[in-house]
């Protein structure tokens, strides 16, 4: 069962028909996720999904729940941070320490039935009312998540950085800790897992290195780390907290790719034409020595503005950055000749003060340098996908299925009422069409709108065992090479490549690695989705508290989304806020779904997508990480 903030749910049948819809007075104590026995209401639905009422809880699904705890003298509850969860009741006796605004864990002792709330007794206080950062340690432990390891994985991780690297490790690795090689990374970034290295061949032909960290040789398949990273199946990032899918003595230490220190590394030499092409690529185990860690808004400076500074800093690199640069052009357009589709949107980025307190919300830097490593990661991860599917071994690709045909239609539709030809049938749309139109829009005012639209009909991309294409990319062969500090599928992908090299591929393993693959790739694809839920609602919350400050203030925005209950508006530095149809009082306004609008009844006053308008901070509840606005004429 899915229940909503509001009280009500619906209910997915295990034969996936249509699902059940429950009021709130139907729920009979039942919570989100638990599998219940519903009964249908002869003749009552609810905006065409049947009703019906629920006899039993067959299975509890939540155990704990993770909120702020609210008390008086004799009682207290748990207010969750999950708005899907009821609030818990805490006796006196069961408070654990905790006081009033303590971010807590609370274990569930008694289940709500139809007349009562939940009981339970706290079991942890995760932060202390104030404390920095609290908030958002609260909704990753919510999601079951930790910043922590286990004892166990602590002290393997411990006893693996100890060991450094010695002679034996270097034994038939390639040695490059002569060549000029070098980490391009975000200011505040602490795990470099890929680091870049390039040439001028005498032909004309440009020589790329892309070298990343050896985690494999210090995650042992099956020892307590692996385990534990396979669990994870990813790092998560929120503003300023990560969640590391491995301890930092790893992730910071010896398998970051630090400048000035030796390294253990999987390398991938691509030989690339003046036209873009590869001809030529070499896998291979090796050690470097990176001679610099760079910033990208130093790089960016340097091949953008000539910075005279930088430019003597880095004197013996910056003949090496013009070469890249100019790679990393040719293959941007080799890129889009292809049809690689390429979304401008604008990212956010958030800082907070050392109270954890969000500051300032701006667009997030995309510039020169960030681009050049984007386009040096996809020809690698490109490369090494192609090789391995024409050894036909065991192997996790990184897949983005076309569009569903049904989807297609919908965004023809939408294109035809701004004046566009989608071309093709929709179950035969070319990746390259698509970019065409979103390269058509570019500087038009209707140039978000026509992203959005295009985007929201796009599948999800996934981790999968078949190389079955990448669509957003236009690409037959893709996989995740380049990151296996914070990405699992990426590291086993290195076990394998591994085991190629050393000729250790024989059917046994063969054997063992089909079955890993898929394994990785499930996990890895269920906890990227969790992943990028949790970043969002974080990055949600800050934004509504940010918003809270500014009440009553008044802001240009762009009407992003449209929908029956309301209008999105998004504001220049991405904060979205809704302006509830209720709240317009001119006029009685009518939903058109196809037209992505809402129409007024009398005056046929309307609000497209993709519309300017004025608003107003009208409200907000950072718990629900909800902003309202008022619309302004």
């Amino acid at each position: 069962m899915s229940k909503h903030k509001r009280g009500f749910g619906f209910v997915q049948t295990e034969d996936d028909r249509a699902d059940i819809y429950i009021s709130a007075r139907g729920m009979g104590g039942a919570m989100d996720g638990d599998q219940v026995l519903v009964e249908l209401i002869p003749g009552f639905s609810h905006n065409g999904s049947a009703e019906g009422v629920i006899l039993k809880v067959l299975r509890r699904n939540t155990a704990e729940i993770v909120g702020t705890f609210e008390k008086n003298k004799r009682f207290g509850f748990v207010v969750p941070e999950e708005r899907s969860q009821e609030d818990v009741f805490v006796s006196k006796r069961d408070f654990g320490g905790a006081q009033r605004g303590d971010k807590v864990i609370v274990q569930i002792t008694r289940y709500p039935d139809k007349k009562n709330n939940a009981e339970g007794k706290i079991i942890e206080i995760v932060s202390r009312n104030g404390q920095p950062g609290g908030d958002i340690k609260a909704l990753m432990r919510s999601r079951g998540l930790r910043e922590t390891f286990p004892s166990r994985v602590n002290a393997e991780s411990k006893v693996v950085s100890r060991k450094g690297i010695t002679a034996q490790d270097l034994e038939n690795r390639r040695d490059l800790r002569h060549k000029t090689i070098i980490t391009i990374d975000g200011a505040d970034s602490k795990d470099f897992d890929d680091a870049i290295s390039i040439d001028r061949l005498p032909g004309g032909n440009y020589l790329l290195g892309v070298h990343i960290a050896d985690v494999s040789h210090y995650v042992k398949e099956g020892g307590h780390l692996d385990l534990e990273a396979l669990k994870r199946g990813n790092s998560v990032y929120l503003i300023d907290q990560v969640v590391p899918m491995l301890p930092k003595r790893l992730s910071n230490g010896i398998c970051s790719l630090n400048p000035d220190v030796d390294r253990l590394t999987l390398s991938v030499d691509m030989e690339v034409t003046p036209e873009g092409e590869v001809v030529n690529h070499d896998i291979y185990e090796s050690v470097i020595r990176s001679k610099a860690r760079m910033v990208y808004t130093d790089v960016s400076d340097i091949l953008e503005n000539n910075d005279v500074p930088l430019m003597k800093q880095y004197r013996d690199i910056v003949e090496d950055l013009l070469i890249m640069d100019k790679l990393a052009k040719i293959l941007g357009d080799k890129r889009k000749e292809r049809g690689s589709l390429d979304f401008d949107f604008d990212e956010a980025y958030i800082r907070l003060d050392e109270r954890g307190v969000p500051v300032s919300v701006d667009i997030a830097e995309r510039r020169t340098a960030n681009k050049l490593i984007e386009e040096f990661m996809l020809l690698a991860n490109q490369t090494v996908a192609e090789h391995f599917y024409w050894m036909e071994v065991p192997f996790v690709y990184r897949v983005h299925e076309s569009p569903a045909p049904g989807k297609m239609e919908e965004l023809r539709t939408f294109l035809r009422g701004m004046g566009i030809v989608l071309k093709g049938a929709a179950d035969s749309v070319h990746p390259k069409t698509l970019n065409e139109i979103l390269q058509s829009v570019q500087g038009e005012s209707y140039e978000n709108v026509v992203n959005t639209v295009m985007l929201r009909c796009m599948q999800k991309a996934f981790y999968g065992t078949e190389c079955e294409g990448h669509f957003g990319l236009s690409l037959k062969y893709y996989c995740h090479f380049t990151s296996p500090i914070r990405r699992y599928p990426d590291l086993i992908i290195h076990r394998i490549i591994k085991q190629s090299i050393r000729g250790q591929l024989d059917g046994e393993a063969v054997k063992k690695f089909k079955e890993k693959t898929q394994e990785a790739a499930d996990i890895a694809s269920l906890t990227e989705r969790q992943a990028v839920e949790l970043e969002r609602d974080v990055e949600k919350m800050k934004k509504a508290e940010y918003m809270s400050y500014y009440i009553g203030e008044t802001y240009d925005g762009i009407i992003s989304g449209v929908t029956s209950f309301g209008i999105y508006v998004q504001l220049e530095n991405t904060i979205e806020g809704l302006v509830r149809l209720a709240s317009l009082q001119d006029d009685y306004y009518i939903y058109e779904a196809e037209k992505y609008r809402v129409i007024g009844e009398r005056t046929h006053k309307t609000y497209l997508l993709g519309q300017r308008v004025r608003i107003t901070v009208d409200s907000v509840r950072v718990e629900d990480r909800e902003i309202d606005f008022a619309m302004r004429s």
